[in-house]
């Protein structure tokens, strides 16, 4: 079954993303997974078989894995405790969908980067920094990075987050909470990267965001997936190039082949894209969680 609207769901829509429909039912939100997929800040018409169940999935994963670390926003993925009458949608929102607190969200973007690729790349060749972080000369597209380094951007409603230093995120949140944002980051990507590299996978880099429930900081939106990290295979990480990825890297790459100016309307996707996105996808879930899809 793929999912593209989730119009059967009568609930007030607290917002709809580029992948994920979120519901208001007051203190709680509920998130289902779409099949889309985007790139480039750009949706596909076309959609991903299963794609919304692996995001989902190793979401739910990575969440109980990390709950040492920090705690999270889920409550349940078992849609028979849904309330409001959602366990009528069994079929639809299984596996692809979690109950979660709603939070009030930081208005920040955590990124922890351990490796040299991405926009942190092109910022490192124009200035050999990435958000002012001064990093060693000469080091190639691929790199491991001397110590996993906390890149923030600002959370934009409209287009491109923006990159910003420490020091600038310190001044639009306060000291105090950027520091538990920056501890909690890399505490979590430290702990992903190891049981990353367990499964024979690279965690290059990966976004969190962040809210407060009843005063506490803790982890929401979703964790480790291939669409917010660069997960690469161990067996042929190679610096100085491109690396074999489990994420939307294979899309992208194909969407760079085109002439296409990244603007809407998007390209139309061939099946044989579709099938090797979601291979992808699969891979990743299959590697990350040790279970058969």
């Amino acid at each position: 079954m793929l999912i593209n609207n989730t119009d059967f769901i009568k609930l007030p829509l607290f917002i709809k993303g580029k992948v994920r429909n979120v519901y208001d039912l007051g203190n709680e939100l509920l998130i289902v997974v779409t099949d889309r997929i985007s790139a480039f800040d750009v949706v596909f018409s076309e959609l991903i078989p299963n794609k919304g169940k692996v995001l989902n999935s190793i979401s739910a994963f990575w969440f109980d894995y990390t709950k040492d670390v920090i705690g999270n926003h889920v409550i349940t993925t078992d849609v028979s405790k849904y309330p409001a009458g959602l366990s009528q949608f069994r079929e639809e929102l299984e596996g692809r969908s979690m109950l979660v607190k709603k939070i009030e969200m930081v208005p920040a973007e955590c990124i922890v980067r351990g490796y040299l690729e991405g926009s942190g790349l092109k910022e490192y060749q124009q200035t050999g920094s990435i958000c002012g972080i001064k990093l060693p000369a000469g080091l190639r597209q691929g790199d491991r990075l001397p110590e996993p380094i906390f890149t923030p951007s600002t959370k934009e409603s409209e287009g491109h987050d923006i990159n910003v230093s420490y020091e600038v995120l310190c001044e639009k949140i306060g000291s105090e909470l950027a520091d538990k944002l920056k501890t909690a980051s890399i505490n979590l990507y430290k702990k992903a990267s190891k049981h990353a590299e367990s499964v024979g996978l690279i965690l290059a880099d990966t976004k969190f965001e962040f809210g407060m429930s009843d005063g506490e900081l803790v982890v929401g939106d979703e964790m480790f997936t291939p669409d917010s990290s660069r997960f690469w295979a161990m067996d042929e990480y190679q610096p100085g190039r491109a690396q074999k990825s489990f994420d939307k890297q294979y899309l992208r790459e194909y969407l760079e082949s085109l002439t296409w100016d990244k603007q809407p309307p998007a390209p139309a996707l061939p099946e044989e894209v579709i099938r090797k996105t979601e291979a992808k996808y699969i891979e990743a879930y299959e590697k990350i969680t040790g279970q058969k899809f």
